[in-house]
């Protein structure tokens, strides 16, 4: 079974192509093709409530190209999802339409919590007995779940995100807003692990040269990195740290997302598994693809 995902974000997208194989009894989901073009949508919408012209043309040559990939790999399925500037710009359906009725690819927009209940699918496998937050920071939005037991008991959608912030347009409400959902859904006796997602805190963790299959960041290792990102310039963390240039920038707003949330959890230390949006979409089309085929399997007994 071959599947590809995209996830249209506000920073960025991403394409993600897998091949789905079966062996001895084990699911085997290898990654065969992953691009991520920087395409900043959300620099526009958060400002002026629309994707420009100029986005508008590079996003509409961007899915030709996935498209074209798509074709080319020959998948069996396929899904695209855009989140928090899609959603919020005014003419982001508009678009959406257009690349359907020009490309023939359809673009799903999701809501706040459409996105975390896909990327919680990716996350199922980390989970026990303790309690955990789950913090996800785009370019538009911060997703938070809170897990006991196993079982999800509280999810919100916040506008805080790392493109929003370091635009600073985040009203100090809506920081207040995502502190007091924390507190009312945690207390001090949960001795809480955060688990953090998106590229930002996946290059933080990368910069703290983890061991060996040690997946956690504890709060003071991610306050020292984020200092020591802040003591070079814009142009040195791209030429001397070799950051991607939209990665530059908003990765010390996206570290005070992810630090915030921590904090107003009194957590201590963050698993950083690599999944994301993308891995989520690739299991809802896992699921979907082997109801088919179990469908067609019981027809032909």
């Amino acid at each position: 079974m071959r599947l590809a995902a995209v996830d249209i974000g506000s920073n960025a997208i991403r394409l993600q192509i897998t091949n789905v194989t079966q062996f001895e009894g084990q699911i085997n989901f290898k990654k065969l093709e992953y691009l991520r073009f920087p395409l900043r949508l959300g620099i526009d919408v958060f400002h002026t409530k629309r994707i420009s012209d100029t986005n508008r043309r590079k996003f509409v040559k961007l899915m030709k190209a996935f498209k074209l990939l798509i074709d080319l790999y020959e998948v069996d399925d396929y899904m695209v999802c855009a989140t928090s500037a899609m959603r919020e710009s005014e003419n982001g359906r508009d678009i959406a339409h257009e690349v359907k009725e020009d490309i023939g690819l359809k673009i799903h927009i999701i809501d706040g919590n459409q996105e975390a209940e896909m990327i919680n699918l990716a996350l199922k496998s980390y989970l026990d007995e303790q309690a955990y937050l789950h913090i996800d920071v785009g370019g538009g939005s911060t997703e938070l779940n809170i897990y006991k037991n196993k079982q999800k008991v509280a999810a919100k959608s916040f506008k805080i995100g790392s493109v929003r912030a370091m635009e600073d347009i985040v009203h100090p409400s809506t920081w207040k807003h995502m502190k007091d959902f924390i507190h009312e859904h945690i207390q001090p006796k949960d001795k809480v692990v955060s688990i953090g997602t998106g590229g930002n805190i996946a290059k933080i963790f990368e910069l703290s040269n983890p061991r060996k299959n040690k997946e956690f960041l504890t709060i003071k290792k991610i306050e020292e990195i984020q200092q020591y990102l802040a003591s070079f310039s814009y142009e040195e963390r791209v030429n001397k740290l070799n950051l991607n240039h939209d990665r530059a920038d908003v990765i010390i707003p996206a570290s005070t997302i992810y630090l915030s949330a921590m904090k107003a959890a009194a957590s201590s230390k963050m698993l950083v598994p690599d999944v994301g949006l993308k891995d989520g979409l690739m299991q809802v089309l896992y699921e979907k693809n082997l109801k088919k085929l179990n469908a067609q399997k019981s027809i032909i007994k």
